[in-house]
């Protein structure tokens, strides 16, 4: 089964539908949201959801779900660490709540565990042409250059280290240390896959980036603290 980990922060405007999108798409599923001590209506929509899915009102391809209502805000990272620990399925994936890139290809992502028995997998928005235009000029650059610096690090060849899609095997991702509390997830990420020593394959998917008036959180100072935890978590740690 697989295991969808949804960490979410202020997103009323997009969680309703992310979630109606990844409990239709196969495989069967359960699904774990931590909410991240959201200020907005976050946390009653899901509590709504919740009441449905007692009543089997939701899609069969969900099997189970889980709602986690953090009273504190603490981070993408810390979410993802506290949905990591309850995931139960054999394979375990990131989906961010903004809808930037589609639950419609798990199957994809699932592809390299069914076929090449990978233990690693992660989607890369750069592997597809066309989505090369929809970033800003300072968000396509500043992704190349953490890009290259994880693997000048990691001695990878990833082509897409800041993606969401990260798809593991459940006791590799469950045996990671993880530390990073906010946007540093990501190369912590990274750099823990890379020293388990397996391949990390990569599949590309579609993007549809949203911009910062719609509610995008990452900025340009998250670049740089990126800088950082690239060292921290390849060679330090």
């Amino acid at each position: 089964m697989l295991s969808v980990v949804v960490p979410a922060y202020n997103e009323e405007k997009s969680i309703e539908r992310l979630l109606a999108v990844v409990f239709e798409v196969s495989p069967e599923k359960e699904v774990i949201v931590v909410n991240d001590g959201s200020r907005d209506q976050t946390a009653s929509i899901l509590n709504t959801i919740q009441e449905k899915f007692k009543r089997g009102e939701l899609h069969p391809n969900l099997k189970k779900l889980v709602i986690l209502n953090k009273t504190k805000n603490e981070g993408k990272g810390a979410a993802l660490r506290d949905g990591f620990k309850l995931a139960t399925g054999d394979i375990v994936t990131v989906q961010d709540a903004d809808l930037e890139v589609d639950p419609h290809e798990y199957p994809l992502l699932l592809e390299p565990f069914e076929k090449q028995n990978a233990h690693i997998v992660f989607g890369s928005r750069f592997l597809r042409p066309e989505n090369i235009e929809k970033f800003t000029p300072s968000a396509y650059y500043a992704n190349r250059f953490l890009t290259w610096f994880s693997n000048l690090l990691s001695r990878q060849s990833l082509t897409d280290m800041e993606t969401c899609y990260k798809v593991f095997r459940r006791e590799i991702i469950q045996s990671f240390d993880l530390k990073a509390d906010r946007f540093g997830i990501e190369p912590e990420l990274a750099a823990k896959a890379a020293k388990t020593g397996k391949k990390i394959y990569e599949v590309p998917i579609s993007y549809n980036p949203r911009t910062h008036e719609q509610g995008k959180k990452i900025g340009w100072t998250d670049g740089l603290k990126a800088v950082w935890e690239i060292v921290k978590y390849n060679v330090i740690e």
